[in-house]
């Protein structure tokens, strides 16, 4: 083994490189060391070169007169590759006991010649001796140890140069700190041993250290994410600590989920909901999949299926009453422009002209109803779609218009929004359902409801959380997507948060309102991803390529956990009792729904 034998400790000084394999078989000195070890390796004053990569050794040579908790952390989160090994020798104490009496006379000393000869006291000799004095009270109560210890750093990289950058950075880290390091000279070899989990201290380069800077060092800390008050949202994989946040006191209450389909991207938002509905706090899910229809039940919520045939109705026309900070003029002018919009989505776009007589023919259907700015919207009877078609025919370039409108009204759609509403959502939990809505309908349909609910937000200041599953729905859409903008951006004012959930990044991120939806998310959560989608996300969120890895490789209900600078990697786990409840596993939903057939049969 030649050089490598030396360093590893081998009984065969054998040179590897000569024997063929089946020799080394048959001669049985093959050992686990040597199919570990690197195919070469070369020390030097100042790094060792492990086959490809280069090491280098470091050991803290000074501390600071007092250690402040978690000083070690940001080495420890330090994204580079390096490993630390912590060697603490036990002193006994009554040597040490001994060994402080000596220096205490020694400082007394040095202070009364000073005194003797009429020199200014020295602050440096009268910290010293307060310092001995008192850890000689603690040693000699037992209420501190003393404790010889070695801190040693090793850091790889591929070249010299990515070393001295790694190395300048943990360097300034710990010098702000007042902490220095020396590099191993001449001692690469017992420094690269001292690090390796065989519990062997061959640097022995200590410092002495008693129990309370000790207990700085420990343990591992890696970035802690959580706050006082608020949700369970999972458990930190860095450290097994609690990921807790209310996101009502952020500075704002909006949340992005990105995660590939059957990642458990519905399940994590589900577990929020039921944990969020514990806090007072009113919730309303708008869910493409039918996936809430259980959950609703349990929690005594209230569920409406939007489709063709469905018994519940929204009208676009309806008015919400102003508020007290709001003119009728303002709402009046709002609910036009917004309509212009769903108007925008169902003809498939508008040219200006247009655009414009639309714009006029909505003014002209409420003021058919006798309704206009100066109307009190408690008593009105808003428009039907079908009015606003007889008020669109009667204008002059609006045949076309309605030839594209009438599907709506007296076609196979005509039961969808033709309708006066009918929905009620006061309750603590409201789902409306657009599984069964044609596709081709449905960014009408989620235009619609947002646009419903939004109103009935801004009716009543209460403490909301809107949920809107398989956003990239409304992405589709200038102006769904636009509108969900605006509901993140003017949510905070009306006590709204607003969670987006998406699983097509690709489409979400490709519209232009993707990222600022993004950046107006205080939480940000990104599960299990898949590759095609991996490199816009990493250049998104600036993930490092461990990051990106981790993503690739997570298992259900794992991923990483954002609130403002600061992430961690997080697990989302729930009770046996949550789970039953919110569980989208085709097997336990089956085996649920006969429990419940039984029981009903029973």
């Amino acid at each position: 083994m030649g050089i490598f034998s030396n360093l590893f400790g081998s009984k065969k000084e054998v040179p590897i490189a000569s024997i063929l394999p089946q020799q080394i078989y048959e001669a049985g000195i093959l050992e686990l060391k040597d199919i570990i070890a690197p195919s070469a390796l070369k020390v030097s004053p100042k790094e060792l070169n492990l086959g490809e990569k280069i090491a280098r050794t470091f050991f803290v040579i000074s501390y600071p007169r007092f250690l402040s908790d978690s000083w070690f952390a940001p080495i420890i989160n330090l994204d580079k590759v390096f490993n630390i090994s912590i060697f603490i020798h036990p002193v006994d104490t009554a040597k040490a006991l001994r060994t402080f009496q000596k220096k205490v006379a020694e400082v007394q000393s040095q202070i009364n010649v000073r005194e003797e000869k009429g020199l200014v006291r020295d602050p440096m000799l009268d910290t010293a001796y307060r310092d001995l004095e008192q850890l000689r009270d603690n040693l000699q109560q037992a209420q501190e140890k003393l404790f010889d210890v070695g801190v040693y750093i090793t850091i790889y990289g591929d070249s010299a140069g990515e070393l001295d950058k790694t190395e300048s950075e943990i360097k300034s880290v710990l010098e702000s700190k007042l902490v220095y390091l020396k590099p191993a000279l001449f001692q690469q070899e017992q420094g690269y041993k001292s690090i390796l989990p065989i519990a062997t201290d061959e640097l022995n380069v200590h410092s002495k250290l008693n129990s309370s800077p000790l207990s700085s060092l420990f343990p591992f800390v890696s970035f802690d994410l959580t706050s006082d008050k608020g949700i369970l949202y999972g458990i930190n994989r860095h450290n097994s600590s609690l990921v807790l946040f209310d996101r009502f006191l952020l500075e704002n209450y909006n949340s992005v989920t990105f995660a590939k389909a059957g990642s458990g991207k519905s399940y994590a938002v589900k577990l929020e909901i039921l944990r969020t509905l514990m806090f007072e706090t009113e919730v309303i899910v708008i869910d493409p999949e039918k996936e809430y229809e259980y959950m609703s039940e349990a929690v005594g919520g209230r569920y409406f299926n939007i489709s063709l045939t469905s018994e519940h109705h929204i009208n676009p026309f309806d008015l919400p009453i102003p508020r007290e900070d709001e003119s009728a003029s303002d709402v009046l002018r709002s609910n036009i422009v917004n309509l212009v919009g769903l108007f925008r989505i169902m003809m498939g776009g508008l040219t200006q002209e247009e655009d414009a007589i639309i714009d006029r023919a909505i003014t002209e259907t409420y003021a058919l109803k006798d309704i206009t700015a100066e109307s009190d919207f408690k008593s009105v009877e808003p428009p039907l779609l079908s009015d606003f078609e007889l008020v669109l025919a009667g204008m002059e370039g609006g045949e076309s218009l309605v030839q594209k409108l009438s599907k709506y009204t007296k076609g196979t759609w005509s039961g969808f929004i033709n309708r006066p509403s009918n929905v009620d959502i006061n309750k603590k939990f409201v789902v409306f359902s657009l599984r069964d809505m044609e596709d081709e309908l449905k960014p009408v349909a989620m235009y619609i409801v947002t646009h419903y609910i939004w109103n009935a937000i801004r009716k009543n200041l209460k403490k909301r959380l809107l949920v809107i599953d398989e956003a990239w729905w409304m992405m589709k859409s200038d102006d769904t997507a636009s509108f969900l903008l605006g509901l993140a951006k003017r949510g905070r004012k009306y006590y709204l948060g607003l969670a987006t959930i998406t699983q097509d990044v690709d489409d979400f991120l490709k519209s232009p309102y993707g990222l600022p939806i993004i950046t107006n998310s205080s939480i940000q959560i990104l599960l299990k991803q898949s590759p095609s989608s991996m490199d816009i996300l990493q250049k998104t969120f600036n993930l490092t390529d461990e990051e990106k890895y981790l993503l690739l490789e997570s298992d259900i209900g794992e991923g990483i956990f954002f609130v403002g600078l600061k992430h961690v990697a997080i697990k989302v786990i729930a009770s046996y009792t949550e789970d039953q409840i919110i569980t989208t596993n085709p097997e336990q939903v089956l085996a649920i729904k006969r429990a419940k057939d039984e029981l009903a049969n029973q």
